[in-house]
C-alpha cells in the first residue's frame, strides 16, 4: 500500500480548525442525549465525518442496519455501549474501538441505565448531520416517507436473527 496522490501543492498554510471542549452540543435529543459535530464532511472536503455521540441513561440507539456507501467507526469515551457486530451484541467500554466497513451489519445501544459517550466516524464524509437532525421528526413521517428518508441517508435495516 502506498500514499495517495497529492491533493495539495502549495507551501503550507494556516488552515487548522478548532472546537473547544466547552462548545455546546450541535443537537439535543428529547431523551437527554446530544451530538457534537466535531468534523463534518463539509469541513473535511468529504474525507470523513467525526461526531461525539452522548447518550443519557435512557435506552437508546439504532437497531441492526448497514450502509452501502460509508464505513462507520466507534470509539468509546465513557460508559458502556453495546454494539451489534453482525452476529451478536457486545458491551464495549472506554478505549474500545470498533470499525464497520461498508455493508457490515451493526447497531449500537446504551442499555446500561447510565450515561455513555463515544466518537462516531464516517468515511467518506457523508452529510450525516441531515440524518441526525431528521431523527427528531421521524415520528411525523408516514411509512413511505420514513422508508425514503432512510434510503436517502444510506440506512438499510435488517431483522435480527
Amino acid at each position: 500500500m502506498s500514499y495517495p496522490e497529492p491533493r495539495y501543492f502549495g507551501d503550507g498554510e494556516m488552515s487548522a480548525s478548532f472546537r473547544a471542549a466547552s462548545a455546546p452540543p450541535d443537537l439535543r435529543f428529547p431523551n437527554g442525549g446530544s451530538a457534537g459535530y466535531l468534523a463534518t464532511g463539509a469541513t473535511t472536503n468529504g474525507q470523513f465525518g467525526l461526531y461525539q455521540w452522548n447518550m443519557s441513561g435512557a435506552r437508546s440507539g439504532p437497531d441492526p442496519h448497514f450502509h452501502r456507501t460509508i464505513s462507520e467507526s466507534f470509539y468509546i469515551l465513557s460508559g458502556t455501549i453495546r454494539i451489534f457486530n453482525g452476529a451478536k451484541w457486545v458491551d464495549h467500554e472506554p478505549g474500545d474501538f470498533v470499525h464497520v466497513p461498508e455493508g457490515g451489519v451493526h447497531g449500537f445501544r446504551n442499555e446500561s441505565g447510565e450515561p455513555a459517550s463515544m466518537l462516531l466516524m464516517f468515511h467518506p464524509g457523508a452529510p450525516r448531520e441531515e440524518y441526525f437532525e431528521g431523527l427528531l421528526t421521524l415520528g411525523e413521517l408516514d411509512d413511505e416517507e420514513r422508508k425514503a428518508f432512510f434510503a436517502r441517508h444510506d440506512n438499510f435495516w435488517i431483522e435480527e436473527a
